[in-house]
């Protein structure tokens, strides 16, 4: 799958994802197609962790709605969501089905958000976080938290510490990769 990572310390943002693009035991990696993991809308970057399907399908979704596409709080994140999990579904032929005894339909997508607003995550039932320090996504995900989790209170920036993440998840995770995509700034308010 991935690693993709958020960070937020001493008033800085920083968001990161790796390059390798998995379908079952086939990788495919930068230097055969450039697998850009994370794109813009607006003053906000957007990574995602999932079937390749999600990239095309939530840039073309999320760039494609303009006024209606607001990240910039845990609720506006929420509410675009909504919207676009209704888009998904009517546009997109989204497979909504996951388990029998599930509360709400999926959207089947991990999402992380980074901003000079905040850091967020998203997940498949439309769940919102809002974090103070740091998370990450994918595959690599448990490695890239327990290096961030090691380095943060010793590591200056953010940046650096969403570095140390992604390179701790493509050491040990099969399914994630270099080059990596790393985009460091200031927090507002």
């Amino acid at each position: 799958m991935t690693t993709c990572v958020v960070v937020k310390k001493n008033r800085e943002i920083a968001i990161a994802c790796d390059s390798l693009v998995t379908f079952g035991d086939t990788r495919l990696s930068h230097a055969y197609e450039e697998n850009n993991k994370m794109f813009q809308i607006g003053q906000s970057y957007v990574t995602l962790a999932g079937t390749a399907a999600h990239f095309p399908v939530m840039r073309k979704l999320l760039t494609g709605m303009g006024e209606d596409c607001k990240l910039n709080s845990r609720d506006e994140v929420f509410d675009t969501f909504t919207k676009a999990h209704q888009i998904l579904k009517d546009q997109y032929f989204l497979n909504t089905k996951e388990e029998e005894d599930d509360p709400y339909e999926s959207s089947q997508i991990a999402t992380l958000v980074a901003n000079p607003y905040g850091i967020f995550g998203i997940y498949s039932y439309r769940e919102v976080f809002s974090f103070d320090r740091f998370w990450g996504i994918g595959s690599g995900r448990n490695f890239a938290l327990g290096a961030m989790y090691a380095a943060y209170d010793g590591t200056a920036t953010a940046r650096e510490i969403a570095e140390i993440g992604v390179h701790a998840g493509a050491e040990f995770d099969k399914s994630t990769a270099g080059p990596f995509q790393i985009l460091s700034f200031p927090m507002q308010g």
